[in-house]
């Protein structure tokens, strides 16, 4: 069951909020009658909707699309800047969840839409910061933070396995046993339910549950061996070649 959470955009096209969670938090399914931007300065965020998880890491944003049924888990202490927005503000807004990346601009102007006014004349301060979000969001560069869920029961069940076991060795014949199917089919039908390939939905996930470990204080070392990787050295190349930095520079007091 989920509860629904309505705006008034009477005034505005958007609603600037700002609220932080404790770690271990967690918001029970729930949707809007209006598009949302969360962005999160500190800690991390787990979104789970019907269609896949999405894991949002500090300084990054989700989009969450007018009427998504979705749930939260906070890892790590989360100070959050979120936008509800008008889905009649523009016709050309995402479509589509995703994780993204939020730039120095559009960081900039949530902070100073929270300290606007409800109402405000044409042609002012104000509106030029609103119209100005809503051009920065339709640029917004997605991220590979997303595990899509499947549709059949067997795919599901696997996916759940990897996810509470991600540091075992997760190759195509394992998860073709895990199943009672060859290889082949495994890799023909998690594609066409997925629309990626086991391998990268694996790496993906493991890449997705470092970064709420990392979150919660766990150390690079240790994050690395759990998952899997035969060395520090190689989960830290992993993580720069997705995120762009080592992760001891993205969780700097967790070394």
């Amino acid at each position: 069951m989920s509860s629904t959470i309505d705006f008034s955009f009477a005034t505005r096209p958007l609603v600037p909020f700002a609220h932080d969670y404790r770690h271990g938090e967690h918001q029970p399914r729930h949707y809007h009658n209006c598009a949302q931007l969360v962005h999160t300065l500190t800690g991390v965020v787990r979104v789970e909707t019907d269609s896949g998880h999405w894991i949002v890491p500090p300084g990054r944003g989700v989009w969450l699309p007018a009427g998504v049924h979705h749930a939260l888990q906070i890892t790590g202490d989360v100070a959050a800047r979120t936008l509800f927005i008008d889905p009649l503000a523009r016709a050309d807004l995402p479509a589509s969840c995703q994780v993204v990346q939020v730039s120095p601009l559009l960081r900039e102007l949530i902070v100073s839409a929270l300290a606007l006014p409800e109402v405000y004349p044409p042609a002012s301060r104000a509106e030029r910061i609103y119209e100005l979000i809503l051009d920065e969001i339709r640029g917004l560069d997605e991220l590979p933070l997303r595990l899509p869920e499947p549709s059949s029961d067997a795919l599901v069940a696997l996916c759940r396995a990897v996810r509470a076991r991600p540091g075992d060795r997760w190759t195509l014949e394992n998860g073709a046993r895990q199943i009672n199917a060859s290889s082949r089919t495994l890799a023909r039908r998690f594609s066409q339910e997925t629309g990626l390939q086991f391998s990268d939905w694996v790496r993906r996930a493991r890449l997705m549950e470092a970064l709420t470990r990392l979150a919660r204080g766990d150390s690079v070392l240790s994050v690395s061996l759990e998952l899997g990787y035969e060395s520090q050295s190689a989960f830290s190349a992993m993580f720069r070649r997705i995120m762009g930095v080592a992760p001891s520079d993205y969780f700097p007091a967790r070394g």
